[in-house]
């Protein structure tokens, strides 16, 4: 499993910088080394000073747990780059080239594949069946009786686009099954996303005191740990929420609290719902 140190001790040595130049006014090299060896979690402004350093986005290391399909890390990197930008038409055809489909080797990355796969097929405004049919295969590709990180994606994923359609009884069920014993394997970044898309489908179903409560927990969440990922989605959202409650005061604060996350830890949010 790649993890944030070993992300960013590749990327330093892809550009032969010795840890101490990477410090040099940022931390204390040891501080750095155990970054590395993934003894010590930075906080927010320590990563993003990092990654600046480094010439890195943020986005590359968002999910970096979990959601590789392949061992080839510049096919991982650029679906990932698809996905941070939105790019879902491109991530489309990307997945379905003939390379990527070889390089799809052991049971989770195929179930990261259909997940993938799925998305994709939900945000190029393919048919919901065929998304529900993806992200049903890759939620059902999990081995033991815990939950993974990606095979709780799947789950509140296909939550989404049922809500969507208008099947509220399975999304809630989805979403319940998603969230059950979420916090038992400690904080992950990606469990962000997952709590951040429980609260898009109560938001879908029209149940806004339990989305509005749902995001808020997420933003706790997040801070308490020194995080930034989907916090400027989670603003975002709550603006969606606000509008449409017709709280337009709520609205314009959340906007204005998610454009300046966005412009600091340069994360994109959707235009629309």
């Amino acid at each position: 499993m790649v993890s944030l140190g070993s992300t960013l001790r590749k990327c330093r040595q892809q550009r032969s910088l010795t840890q101490q130049r990477v410090a040099a006014g940022i931390c204390a090299q040891s501080m750095l080394s155990a970054i590395e060896h993934d003894q010590y979690v930075p906080n927010a402004r320590l990563l993003v000073r990092l990654c600046q350093r480094l010439d890195i986005s943020l986005d590359r290391l968002s999910l970096v747990d979990e959601l590789t399909i392949s061992t080839d890390d510049q096919l991982n990197d650029c679906l990932q780059r698809y996905c941070n930008a939105h790019q879902y038409v491109q991530l489309k055809a990307y997945l379905q080239r003939p390379a990527t489909l070889n390089a799809v080797k052991t049971a989770t990355q195929t179930q990261a594949y259909y997940y993938y796969l799925g998305i994709a097929a939900f945000q190029t405004g393919e048919s919901s069946a065929t998304a529900i049919q993806d992200l049903w295969f890759a939620m059902q590709m999990t081995e033991g009786k815990q939950l993974t990180v990606l095979t709780r994606l799947a789950t509140v994923s296909l939550a989404v686009v049922l809500a969507k359609r208008g099947q509220s009884r399975q999304a809630l069920a989805l979403t319940q099954q998603a969230l059950a014993h979420i916090t038992d394997g400690g904080f992950s970044a990606n469990l962000s996303v997952v709590d951040y898309l429980a609260a898009l489908v109560f938001t879908e179903l029209a149940d806004y005191p339990a989305a509005t409560a749902q995001v808020m927990t997420t933003i706790t969440v997040i801070t308490d740990h020194q995080a930034s990922y989907m916090l400027a989605n989670c603003y975002r959202l709550l603006a969606e929420i606000a509008a449409r409650q017709g709280n337009d005061g709520s609205r314009l604060t959340a906007l204005q609290k998610q454009r300046f996350l966005s412009e600091l830890f340069h994360e994109k949010v959707p235009e629309k719902f």
